[in-house]
């Protein structure tokens, strides 16, 4: 039988539109691939009793699209869409002393991405390279990429790579999935999520925000441009921005309030009841997450590039573009302040009395961040900083994109849980089979190795607060 491949393009430069859409029939297969222009996208695979039912089904597609406005396209024609990238600068410390660096991870990228856990840190860079370090230093495995990490975010057990290429990838299992597909009018600047809904900021000063079907939920545009800063919680979604910090009800129900900040907002990070803004005029502002008044202020001597607090915000930590890195107690007050000993720090996070931070030379650095080690650096005395090094053998992980790619199994094993895609109001859900769920909730699933009929085992299930479930572990398909 003869194979075509109908390929479609939807790319209205006024409304923000530019994604493709293809559709290749070969036999009884039809498979799908679709995503933003210039990207691999996403692909899905179906089979069919018939040849005739493949063909039909296949034209099916096309015509849907087509009446969406998509239209016939030669594929390469149209260029992708510029990326805005992170400009930086860093200047050397002023800064008399360094700080006591204990260990340090050169990426060989300039990287943004970072999130430590009680088990390990993850590092994501500008190649779209994502490693996990253990916190005495060992390199643990790689995750490679499609395209550039703009940033590392944590719901739960979950972990999400945002990349260059609109796609958010799921980093929870040793097979990364393709979980979000960004649209292609959002140029990304920041992302967060919690429970499954990723909010992501953008480069005109806009938040999108996604539930956990990939299905666009609502969006507003803030009073400044370039939103580097976004923070959920139960209460609200904060916005960073160039006008300042905008809260906004979590179900897009409207302005919670808006806060003038001392700059720009170049960095965010939230404790339970306050938000922390990072500022090109030097400073971070802690504000009350219930109105938005500015708590306390604190100063800096250079632009801030990054932030981070102690937990229930004890100490707060910034990073500034002259490659030092500061303490403050909760009031306000600086108690530190000391060179980076190798760029300024673009992501920082703190745990159990260390500070770890990226840089911009990409590398990711662990700082002894005790009263102890920073009295001793104070007077000159740091410890000799260990440069990691990657291991030849190390394991590497690549994105699934088809279910060719998912191990296979005959039987489910004990304690696996079964789930099935189906096809419900012409989009494809995937629901759970298993006894003991409920039936009606749809699963969160990777939309790339959705296929009609199909059904998998996965270690777990864990019931998200929007109703619907969130898989845990290893995906295999049932044969």
């Amino acid at each position: 039988m003869s194979r075509t491949t109908t390929y479609l393009e939807l790319s209205q430069d006024g409304e923000g539109a530019h994604k493709f859409y293809e559709v290749t029939v070969d036999d009884t297969v039809v498979s799908v691939r679709y995503g933003r222009i210039g990207a691999q996208g996403q692909s899905q695979v179906s089979t069919f009793p018939t040849v005739d039912k493949a063909r039909a089904a296949a034209a099916k597609k096309v015509g849907e699209k087509v009446r969406k406005g998509y239209a016939p396209a030669v594929q390469g024609q149209r260029a992708a869409r510029a990326v805005t990238r992170r400009q930086v600068t860093s200047a050397p410390s002023t800064a008399r002393s360094v700080a006591p660096v204990l260990w340090r991870f050169r990426t060989g990228s300039a990287a943004f991405g970072i999130h430590i856990d009680e088990d390990r840190c993850w590092v994501g860079n500008q190649a779209g390279d994502v490693y996990t370090v253990s916190h005495s230093g060992e390199v643990l495995a790689k995750y490679s990429l499609p395209d550039g990490v703009k940033c590392l975010v944590a719901d739960d057990f979950w972990i999400y790579a945002g990349c260059d290429n609109g796609t958010v990838y799921d980093l929870s299992s040793k097979l990364p999935f393709a979980a979000y597909d960004i649209a292609a009018d959002v140029d990304i600047f920041w992302l967060d999520i919690r429970e499954g809904v990723l909010n992501v900021s953008d480069a005109r000063g806009g938040l999108n925000v996604i539930d956990h079907e990939d299905e666009y939920q609502w969006s507003r545009t803030s009073a400044g441009p370039y939103g580097w800063m976004v923070r959920a919680d139960d209460r609200g979604v904060y916005h960073g921005h160039g006008k300042g910090v905008t809260a906004y009800a979590p179900h897009g129900n409207g302005e919670l309030w808006h806060t003038p900040t001392t700059g720009s907002v170049l960095f965010g990070w939230q404790e339970q009841n306050s938000v922390y803004a990072g500022t090109s005029r030097h400073v971070v502002q802690r504000l009350s997450k219930t109105n938005g008044t500015i708590e306390a202020t604190y100063r800096c001597d250079a632009s801030v590039y990054s932030c981070a607090t102690a937990p229930d915000g004890a100490y707060v930590f910034a990073g500034d573009s002259s490659s030092s890195v500061y303490c403050f107690d909760a009031a306000g007050n600086r108690l530190w302040k000391l060179g980076t000993g190798g760029g300024s720090a673009l992501s920082m996070q703190y745990l159990d009395g260390r500070l770890y931070m990226v840089t911009t030379d990409g590398s990711l650095v662990c700082v002894d961040a005790s009263d102890a080690a920073i009295a001793a650096a104070q007077q000159g005395t740091v410890p000799v900083a260990r440069d990691i090094k990657s291991a030849a053998a190390l394991p590497t992980y690549t994105p699934a994109a088809s279910p060719t790619a998912v191990a296979t199994v005959t039987v489910a094993p004990a304690g696996g849980v079964v789930v099935e895609c189906i096809q419900e109001s012409g989009r494809m859900r995937v629901h759970v089979v298993s006894e003991g769920f409920e039936p009606s909730w749809n699963v969160q699933f990777p939309r790339g190795i959705r296929e009609a009929g199909a059904r998998y085992v996965v270690d777990a299930l864990h019931p998200a607060s929007g109703g619907f479930y969130r898989v845990r572990g290893e995906i295999r398909r049932l044969v």
